[in-house]
């Protein structure tokens, strides 16, 4: 008699990462690849495999060039810990890896993010990326010098519930930057979504961001490319940082606060003080000297 098929299924192996090819440095890039990830969607209302197709062709749906915004507010800034969220193919993040950002790139989207890795190859920088649905998706509080969050559109709830997730995430000194078609986009400018509900004002966005202080929150024309010639789009951008004290109070600096600065470089050193009275300190800059006076 013939044998019958066994009918146990094979057990199936753990999803693997996905390997690209090696960085200069001889190190092998990683693509972190949930199993089965939730189904999601995007400013278009698209789900995922939508956008996969979307991004499948073998040229970048986007420019290779960095979004103007995030290069003009990013460019004074001393390099960190960068997180990109909804990277797409992966242009911001490689433009920030190429200025010494430390980067994390997050979207929902694995043919996005093959394209990503791959052009990080072309240029030799190392990003990490993570494919994740932004909704689930929580980064650790206080761990990015920089977030940039660019074009993500959400019905107002999501966009309220991952705002709050990055604006924790936000270390002492850091920077949240936040662009998107805003909602007079609709009717004054040109391109974007087309759903009100997804789309957003700069006091909006400002008012979700609990325990920043706002920097900028305005609207901005972006000049863009029409059947009729150029015109502009109309973005929204806000800008938003927490104050170093927070940094300072985790790392015990705060018991220096209550000396007064001598002038833009100081070092902080702390001064022998008698038992019962407040913590004193010093501030040198160079060629003056200030030791705050004896409290009684």
């Amino acid at each position: 008699m013939p044998r019958r098929a066994s009918l146990r299924r094979r057990p199936q192996p753990p999803p693997p990462l996905i390997q690209h090819p090696l960085l200069r440095d001889g190190t092998p890039k990683r693509l972190k690849i949930s199993p089965r990830p939730p189904a999601s969607r995007d400013d278009a209302g698209m789900d995922r495999e939508q956008w996969n197709s979307r991004y499948a062709g073998s040229e970048l749906l986007w420019s290779a060039h960095p979004n103007r915004f995030l290069a003009a507010e990013v460019a004074e800034l001393a390099p960190g810990r960068a997180l990109d969220l909804a990277c797409g193919e992966g242009r911001n993040a490689v433009w920030l890896g190429e200025r010494g950002w430390e980067v994390t790139g997050v979207d929902f989207s694995d043919v996005a993010l093959a394209k990503a890795a791959k052009l990080a190859d072309e240029r030799g920088v190392r990003i990490e990326w993570i494919q994740a649905d932004l909704l689930q998706f929580v980064p650790e509080p206080g761990s990015f010098d920089l977030i940039v969050v660019l074009y993500l559109h959400l019905v107002a709830a999501d966009r309220r519930k991952v705002l709050a997730g990055v604006a924790a995430a936000v270390a002492g000194g850091g920077v949240l930057l936040v662009v998107g078609h805003d909602s007079s986009n609709l009717l004054d400018g040109y391109g974007g979504p087309k759903d009100p509900a997804i789309l957003f004002t700069p006091d909006e966005v400002a008012g979700e961001l609990s325990g920043l202080r706002i920097e900028r929150a305005e609207r901005v024309r972006r000049p863009v490319d029409s059947p009729q010639g150029e015109t502009d789009a109309i973005d929204a951008l806000v800008r938003a940082e927490r104050s170093d004290l927070e940094r300072r109070r985790r790392s015990g600096a705060d018991r220096f606060d209550r000396c007064g600065r001598v002038s833009t470089t100081w070092f902080l050193v702390p001064v022998a003080h008698m038992p019962g009275s407040m913590p004193s300190c010093s501030r040198y800059s160079t060629g003056q000297r200030r030791t705050p006076a004896s409290t009684s």
